[in-house]
Order: C-alpha cells, then structure tokens, then sequence
C-alpha cells in the first residue's frame, strides 16, 4: 500500500494515488473502517459480514481496473450482463478470501503493534521531507486521499497483520536445483518419430444417418442447443451522410463558395534550393572559419555548383552541386526556411546557422501559388455544401427526435413523422450477431435493456458514429432457450456423418497399427512421413500428433512404440523411434525456470490455504426479503 502511494503521492496525481491506494485496500473490508454497512450483506463468513456497499466499492475499483487495461474492447464487454456478473462474483470470492486469511490471522494470533504501525509511517519517504518525517506531509497526503488519520492506521493495521500469515507462506516457497532441472529435461526432450495421416474425407461418401439416430443425439445431448436471447428492433435513423445525398445545391452557390474561400484552393508556393553545408563539430569556431573560407570563394566568384562538390559535407547533394529539392514554407529548419523564402531566383543567401551546423543556399527556381481551377474542386465544393446543409437539418431534427420518443415512449410512429424519416426494422439477432450496421456497444446495450425489453419503451438516442443517431424499440424479443429439433437437424447429421467419418478412418488407422507391429514397414497405399528431434511445443505438425508423440511411451532399446491419435477430420499413426535427451541445460537455464516455478509454487500455497479455510468455515450469501 505504501509503496502506492509513494508512487503517486505529489502534486496533480493525488486523484490516482487515492485510486491505487482504495485498490490496495478494497479486499481488506477498507468499508467497516469507513462508515457502517446497511442493508442486507453481501455474504457473511465465519459471522463476520461483508457489506453490500464494500462489495460495490471494490467491484467499481476492479471495473476501472479492466476499463484501463482493455480500453475500447472493455465498452463491448461491460454490454454483456452476464460478463459483469463474473467479474462480481470474482470479486465477491476475494473479498471472502481476504476476509478468511484476516480471521486466520486473528486465529493464530497474529498482531500488529502500535509501534509497527508508527516505525512504518515515519519510515515511508511518500511522508518524508529531505529524508526526515514531515508531519504536516503526512496530514496533508492523507487529506488528499480523504482518510481521517484514525482510519488509515486502522487500515495499515489490517493490511500488515494480513501480510504476516501471507509472507510466512508466500515467502516460504522454494524450489530445488533438482526440481528445474527435471522440469528442464522433460521440456526439452525430443523425439524422433514417423507418422501417418488418415483422412476421414474419402469415407463421408460412404456413410449415411437416419432420422432415428439424429433425433437419438438430439435428445441426450440437448444441452448443446440453446438457442441465446434474441431480439427483433424497430428503428428511426438520422444519418448525416445520407441527408446530405438529398441536398440541393445551385451552381451559383457552388461558384459564389469557391470566390469567397479561393484561398483554401490555392497550391502552396514551391522553391528549389540547393545548399553547401558545413556540420557541426565540438569547435563553432572552426565551423564558422570554414563557413567563412566557403563564402569568400563565392565573393570572388567561384561557381556554386563547383564549390559545393569541393566543400560541402552533405556528399549527396555536393554530388549534384548542392542540389537539395523542392520544399514549401514550413518544411525545413526555421533558420534554413526564413533564409530560403527570403530569397530571389539564384540569389545566394549569407551563412545561415541550424542546429545542424552552417549553411550558404541558393534559391535555383520557384513555383508561384496558383488557385486550383474551379472544375477541378466543384465536385468538392458540393460535398461540403450539402453536410453544412445536412447537418442544419440534423441538429435541429435530433432533437425532435429526442424529445417526441421521450414524449410519446410505446411507438415510434409519430417519432419518424416528426423528423420525416421512417420507421425501420432488423431480423431477430443475439448479442453476438448485431448486424454489422448496428455493431456498437451502447447500441448492443440500449437493445438488451430493461427500459426497451422488459417495459417495452422507446430506448434514449444512441450515437452510432458522429452524426449518426438512432432511437430503438422491441419489435419481438425471443428468450434463451432449447432450438427445436428441425432448426438443427440439418447440423446434426453433418456431425454425426462426420463422426462414422472418422470411425471409418480410425479403423483404417488401426490396420496400419497392426501392420507395422508385425514388422510391416511398407504399408499398402500409405507410407510414413519421418520426422526427427520433434520438439514438445513443435507448431509445423497437427498438434494432436505432436501431444500424442509425448505421451508415448518411450520405447526399448533396437525397438519402437505405435499408437494412433483422432484428429478433427481423421486419424493418424504415430511411430516413436527414440528419445533423445535435452540439449543446452545449464545453470542459467535451471536459475530462470527456478524464478519461474516459485510464484506458481507460492500461488498454489495460496489457494490451497483458502481452500482449506472455505473447506472449514460457514459461508452465506443472504438474499434480500
């Protein structure tokens, strides 16, 4: 926690400390310091309750969490309910592990003493001011987070006891050499192996199902068909876009447009330039005694080109006697720009400094501005015209349109005759099949409401994309539920012609098997594909050959192992000829998978202890009358 706030704990970023520090905070009942609990409790462990309130607080905190870590994606998720509630629950069941390692702690005799709370305040630089424990400091970074100093001792000291029984078993955990190293010959074992494919495609000709056994699957595995929430919309729609198609625009205002912005049509003044340069160095005053010499030649009339290509350090332009190209105003270096517009056509410039070095330009040619010709922007000019006059129409419509769904909410008749539009509907979808029109999170939101679903109302006005507005109501809402046997039997038989497929092909398999048990490497048809050092986490093969290879057992010495493994759509052989042992294992190989199995090690400590004590403690999740 303190490392919290010591993070965050100046100036402007006060708001992010107190974020970071409630986080800390939120599963260690932060809520029964705060103020008391009213109402019915989220869940009461051991007789201790967690309050409704801290649940919500710590829920908010792991939303922002999400929110923050996922950005835009997270606005689609938090329009899924059901997503909402897991993470609540999640939620809830860390509160309740917090809440059984405090009452552990409390249990062994766990404590804090005013002391240690005292010795870990002075000590946090967060409230230190040139190494030394500022008292006004402290007040006023806890009047930032909004804590009284009561209660934020009070929640060190419920932070500190917890953390006692949590190093004691987190910071227990270790792994020996001979563990990472075991880890490190089992990962990188390979094996040589040779294998065969049977396709089950050749047999779907062959196979056929009745009705019989598709009903048969049907019922025992109905499960598999439910059919998710769907719904069917009704809709009125203000799209900028396609009110602008009907707009009319005259030719004269067209051309009266372009007359009054020429300026926005005019093409940008061009200039040629080329340069000698010389580069900066550690010694200005070399550079400039050399600018210098480079400029008296000029004086004395020495061709630019020549004394580019003898002088310059830009070798790529000396080649072409300092030609550089073609810029506009606002391209190049202030200095090298203001130098460069300032000049007349082959008049050379005196030394010019930049952060680059020093520079004598000279202008070789320009391109004046022109006006673009008013055939060449009409098409343009008209574009724009009809949105200004699309979107004078659409701020003044949206708001009828807000006002008359609000006003009259059980139709949507007289919205669309309000902003002369119509009343437009969808097909029946679920949430994970919006038509594309429509795929935006508070659409999909509005659309799965209370307000439209349950009280069949008008939904508020929902933004699609910028200047594209839509107000939606039910039109039919079917629940979840079982699909009839009609809707999926043509998906059933698919499967189930697929499943005798692949028996026919394991089959097949398993002759293969037979034949090369009995010493039979020349298969009829078939041959092996070999393959040798297959690595455990190989990706250029059918992973199930690859998970099958390992689990093989390996074989005798002048011998083989055979087995077969199902694939999606077939069968395959698979023939271990010899393990070979890991290669390259060495200490820094054995010290990184021994930092990476601890926390996994400590982890598991973790929720084995919470195990335990959920195993042994009387939970309730009260339900309000």
């Amino acid at each position: 926690m303190l490392e919290k706030i010591r993070e965050g704990s100046q100036g402007i970023v006060a708001k992010t400390i107190l974020v970071l520090v409630i986080l800390s905070f939120a599963f260690a009942g932060v809520s029964s310091y705060l103020g008391s609990n009213t109402g019915v409790p989220a869940a009461v462990v051991n007789g201790d309750e967690i309050g409704a309130n801290e649940l919500e607080q710590a829920f908010q905190n792991e939303r922002s969490r999400i929110e923050q870590q996922l950005g835009e994606m997270f606005t689609a998720l938090a329009a899924d309910d059901s997503y909402m509630n897991g993470i609540k629950q999640g939620v809830l069941d860390r509160l309740i592990a917090d809440k059984l390692i405090d009452q552990a702690a409390n249990k062994l005799g766990l404590r804090v003493s005013d002391e240690q709370i005292k010795k870990a305040i002075i000590e946090e630089p967060a409230f230190q001011t040139d190494g030394q424990f500022d008292n006004e400091r402290y007040l006023a970074v806890l009047r930032q987070l909004g804590y009284q100093t009561t209660s934020f001792r009070n929640m060190m000291r419920v932070d500190m006891t917890r953390r006692q029984l949590l190093n004691a078993l987190v910071g227990s955990e270790f792994v020996l050499d001979g563990e990472a190293k075991q880890l490190a010959e089992v990962q990188g074992q390979t094996r040589d192996i040779r294998y065969l494919v049977v396709d089950s495609t050749p047999f779907l000709s062959t196979v056929s199902v009745a009705d019989e056994e598709a009903q048969s699957y049907y019922d025992a595995n109905i499960s598999q068909y439910m059919s998710p929430e769907k719904v069917s919309l009704e809709y009125v729609e203000l799209n900028v876009a396609d009110m602008a198609k009907s707009s009319e625009t005259s030719d004269e205002e067209v051309k009266t447009y372009y007359e009054e912005n020429k300026a926005q049509y005019q093409t940008a003044e061009k200039r040629l330039a080329a340069h000698i340069f010389v580069a900066a160095t550690d010694d200005d005053s070399a550079d400039k005694a050399k600018a210098d010499a480079i400029e008296a030649k000029l004086t004395a009339g020495e061709d630019f080109a020549d004394v580019a290509k003898a002088d310059s350090d830009d070798q790529l332009s000396a080649q072409q006697g300092g030609k550089l190209d073609w810029f506009e105003q606002g391209v190049m270096d202030p200095a090298f720009d203001e130098a460069l517009f300032g000049l007349q056509k082959d008049q050379v410039s005196s030394i010019v400094k930049s952060e680059f070095g020093y520079h004598i330009i000279k202008l070789l040619d320009l391109q004046a501005s022109q006006a673009t010709a008013f055939e060449n922007v009409k098409a343009k000019i008209v574009a724009q015209l009809q949105e200004k006059k699309a979107l004078d129409v659409f701020y003044s419509l949206q708001t009828k349109l807000a006002d008359t769904s609000y006003e009259i909410p059980d139709t949507l008749a007289e919205t669309a005759q309000a902003v002369n539009a119509k009343v437009q509907s969808t097909q029946l979808f679920s949430r994970d099949d919006v038509p594309a029109k429509f795929n935006n999170p508070e659409f999909i939101k509005a659309a799965f409401s209370d307000q439209v679903l349950a009280s069949g109302l008008n939904s508020d006005v929902i933004e699609l994309a910028p200047n594209h507005v839509v107000v939606i109501r039910m039109k039919k809402h079917q629940t979840a539920g079982v699909m009839s046997f009609d809707e999926v039997k043509a998906g059933i038989v698919e499967r189930l012609k697929q499943d005798k497929a692949n028996d026919g092909a394991r089959d097949k398999a398993a002759e293969y098997m037979a034949q090369l048990k009995a010493g039979n490497d020349k298969l009829t048809g078939a041959s092996l594909t070999t393959l040798a050092k297959l690595g455990r986490f190989n990706q250029d093969i059918d992973q199930a050959i690859t998970n099958k290879a390992f689990k093989i057992a390996a074989p005798a010495e002048n011998s083989v192992t055979i087995d077969t493994a199902a694939l999606a759509t077939g069968y395959a052989v698979i023939v271990v000829d010899k393990v070979n042992k890991a290669e390259g294992i060495n200490d820094n190989l054995i010290n990184t998978l021994k930092q990476r199995i601890a926390p996994q090690y400590s982890e598991a400590d973790y929720r084995a202890v919470v195990a335990s004590l959920k195993a042994d403690a009387e939970i309730e999740y009260p339900v309000a009358d």
